[in-house]
């Protein structure tokens, strides 16, 4: 996670982050709550928790 934030951070000032969503999920939640579940954050903002379908919109 620490190294993805790290290359996100890099494309913050273009629109990339925003048009492509990139989001990283530990492989304890995966296995725990399955990947249809809160368990995926995007690498822009790694304290959030969002669903794979992800659309720009902010789920908590």
């Amino acid at each position: 996670m620490t190294a993805l934030c790290a290359a996100a951070r890099q494309l913050a000032p273009s629109r990339f982050l925003h048009d492509v969503p990139i989001l990283a999920a530990p492989l304890a939640d995966l296995l725990h709550h399955g990947p249809s579940a809160l368990v995926w954050r995007p690498v822009h903002d790694p304290d959030q928790r969002v669903r794979w379908t992800v659309t720009g919109h902010r789920h908590t």
